[in-house]
């Protein structure tokens, strides 16, 4: 009840999230070199949205420059690239993504795209097949790929929503790719739910974002 809470609240807040993704810019790559001056031996490229891009927050308390500090203090060397952009869609990763591929090479790829697609009403076939093609192109670069998921508000119709849902779980298991179900989880369904996002409803406060990480992190570490 209290995640459904959150996604009703989302659902009235379709036109601010838009507007973010109007004014917001690409988050500046953050990468770093390994102990003996040279490249690091892993290189992850994180393709997300709003809630990747640090939207409304701190330079530096999102959950990617997380990952980077967490990468760092488990002397685990590997260079973050953030290349998430506030109000992109998959549509807009997916014409991003091979020049990213080309530019950074990376060995690992984190999709965090498709919440901006179910909230502008966009076919599900489209997305899926957004996330398909970039799974793909992520793997023929030799990158090891993972899907992260997302749910949306029930009143664009419980089946809407459910097939939202599960079309990160299908892309992943017919691409066998790793999946982290609800990048939110632990959050949105907090008894304290509207205490941890900002004023739109919509995006996490930065005291969300460790546990954000967290929920990556478990899927990912394995990967590394």
């Amino acid at each position: 009840m209290r995640r459904r809470e959150w996604m009703l609240h989302c659902s009235a807040c379709v036109l601010t999230l838009a507007a973010a993704g109007a004014t917001s810019a690409p988050v500046a790559a953050q990468g770093r070199t390994d102990a003996a001056g040279g490249a690091a031996p892993r290189r992850i490229l994180v393709l997300g949205d709003s809630l990747s891009a640090e939207y409304g927050l701190a330079r530096g308390s999102g959950w990617v420059a997380l990952l980077d500090q967490r990468l760092r203090s488990q002397k685990l060397p590997a260079e973050v690239i953030n290349a998430s952009i506030s109000g992109d869609t998959t549509s807009g990763g997916r014409s991003r993504l091979p020049t990213l591929l080309k530019q950074h090479r990376p060995t690992h790829l984190i999709i965090e795209l498709g919440g901006n697609d179910a909230l502008r009403g966009l076919p599900l076939t489209m997305t899926r097949d957004n996330l398909k093609a970039m799974v793909q192109a992520g793997k023929d670069a030799g990158a090891k790929v993972l899907i992260i998921g997302m749910q949306i508000p029930p009143n664009m119709g419980a089946s809407y929503a459910r097939d939202f849902e599960g079309s990160f779980r299908t892309v992943a298991q017919d691409e066998k790719v790793a999946l982290q179900p609800f990048l939110l989880a632990g959050i949105a369904d907090r008894a304290d739910m509207r205490d941890w996002f900002q004023g739109d409803g919509i995006h996490p406060l930065a005291k969300a974002h460790p546990l954000m990480l967290d929920n990556v992190w478990k899927v990912l570490r394995p990967m590394l």
